[in-house]
Formats: structure tokens, C-alpha cells, sequence
């Protein structure tokens, strides 16, 4: 299992990187900077995820929002069965 992490955002809110569209065969491919995929810790044939932000923007993460909100159900459960897991545990 991969372990995800949250990105922070660029402190200053500049600009990180200018990103490039090509055609790639009948589609169209995103280019990144080495600059953007070691800041977003991405290797060739990664997946990432691109969300909407309240501004109109998009943002570009490895993070997950579906699996944080899996995640948070989950730890409400252990933490309302932390004792029944426990005795499981033994």
C-alpha cells in the first residue's frame, strides 16, 4: 500500500512551474517540470490527482480526498471500538 501524504501549499502562492500541453498521438498530454514532479514526489506513470478549488483553480496533488474521507470514518470507528480492537489484537 502506498502511503499518502498531503502536500503543502507553495508558501508565497506564486506561481511553482509553467506547465505545457502537446498532442500525444489523439490525445492531449500534460507536461511537467522535473521541478513539479519532485515537489509533488511523482514518477513517470504516477497518478495524481487534480481537484477544483473554491477560487476556480486546479490543483494538482498525489493526495486523495476520497481516501482521507474513508480514512476519517475510519478512525472514528477505532476510536469508538478502541477497546473491542484491542482484545481482538491479543
Amino acid at each position: 500500500m502506498t502511503v499518502q501524504k498531503k502536500i503543502e501549499p507553495h508558501s508565497s502562492g506564486q506561481v511553482v512551474a509553467t506547465v505545457e500541453l502537446k498532442k500525444i498521438g489523439n490525445s492531449t498530454g500534460v507536461i511537467l517540470p522535473k521541478e513539479v514532479m519532485a515537489r509533488l514526489n511523482l514518477s513517470t506513470g504516477d497518478k495524481f490527482y487534480a481537484t477544483l478549488t473554491p477560487e476556480g483553480g486546479i490543483r494538482l496533488t498525489p493526495y486523495d480526498p476520497d481516501f482521507e474521507k474513508a480514512m476519517k470514518i475510519a478512525r472514528k470507528g477505532m476510536k469508538i471500538y478502541r477497546n473491542a480492537l484491542a482484545e481482538l489484537a491479543k
